[in-house]
């Protein structure tokens, strides 16, 4: 009698769905409409396709940024391991006579390395010191590129950057790179979605949730907030040096604080608790510098306004806009 109760009392739970079975309807219409998406621009013309290569390496630097900021700090120099993945790249392809892919992964390390430095230092700050101080670094980074003329090319920049070739295959056309841009933009979200189902990935977001419990706990917030800022910075300078691959010019103010600004706002708009928010504010954000082109203005009203608009009714960025809809509709 008892057993009939206790299996009376738990068949409502045996019988309900699980959250991946009740989410399994949508995955194949979202895969299919992903897949249409990334296949679209080699069927629309060169402008499309010059948006949808800028939008992919945004995805990746972006991507790094948002793990800067699931480690409980956000970053509002990003550019400036944008610029050391660009600069460090071509420099050294082009002053050892390394290939672009050992030069491009000895700028990530090298990345990563300056950045664990700056971290042991900067992240016991919390707040607005911690984003004082990273805007304060761009910023030097910056001035830096500018005096060291004889190297960086000053003011002047560097100019005819040689394409990208990997194993024989040079990506000198849009189509080409394309398809090299979509790889990186879908391995860093991979790499994303595979980091915060590890454990590794949930002690990062302990340390953001509650630095003071993760501590007590026996995790090191420090150690993991460097591990997480080293980890955005690489995956940042990789976004520049496939920026350099594909533009062929790179100069110091392509990495000014404005750079910064558009990739913070990708984040916030995108959604910055989300592991797919980089990919949505990549997707809608890229595009606008070269449609309000000729009104620079009007771009920076549209930011802010947009801003202003997310932070007010959408928290949650566009990623937080079915979750509200369901909200919505339950009521």
């Amino acid at each position: 009698m008892t057993t009939q109760v206790i299996e009376s009392k738990l068949s409502p739970v045996a019988s309900a769905p699980a959250p991946a079975q009740r989410r399994s309807p949508w995955l194949v219409p979202a895969a299919l409409a992903a897949l249409l998406l990334a296949a679209a621009p080699w069927m629309s013309g060169q402008f499309v396709l010059h948006l949808a290569i800028l939008a992919c390496i945004n995805v990746v630097i972006v991507n790094g940024l948002s793990l800067i900021d699931r480690c409980g700090q956000l970053s509002f120099g990003h550019s400036a391991p944008v610029a050391l993945g660009a600069y460090g790249s071509v420099l050294l392809a082009s002053g050892t006579g390394l290939g672009p892919v050992v030069s491009t992964a000895l700028a990530a390390i090298g990345v990563g390395l300056v950045s664990g430095l700056l971290g042991w230092v900067i992240l016991r700050l919390r707040g607005v010191y911690f984003v004082l101080v990273t805007f304060a670094f761009a910023e030097l980074v910056r001035l830096i590129l500018l005096d060291a003329a004889p190297i960086t090319g000053g003011a002047n920049g560097i100019a005819s950057i040689p394409p990208l070739q990997v194993a024989g295959l040079v990506f000198d056309t849009r189509e080409r790179f394309y398809a090299l841009a979509l790889g990186a933009a879908i391995a860093s979200v991979l790499l994303m979605v595979w980091l915060f189902r590890r454990p590794l990935g949930q002690a990062l977001n302990a340390v953001a949730a509650n630095p003071t419990l993760a501590e007590s706990t026996g995790l090191s917030v420090l150690r993991l907030q460097i591990v997480g800022y080293m980890g955005g910075c690489m995956l940042a300078g990789i976004g520049g040096a496939l920026t350099a691959r594909y533009i062929g010019f790179i100069s110091p103010e392509s990495f000014n604080t404005g750079a910064s600004v558009a990739f913070i706002t990708m984040l916030v708009i995108g959604g910055r608790k989300s592991l797919y928010g980089p990919v949505l504010g990549a997707l809608v954000l890229t595009p606008l510098p070269e449609l309000f082109r000729g009104a620079v203005q009007t771009q920076h009203i549209f930011y802010g306004a947009a801003l202003i608009l997310i932070l007010r009714f959408l928290p949650g960025g566009i990623a937080g806009l079915p979750r509200l809809l369901h909200k919505g509709v339950a009521k």
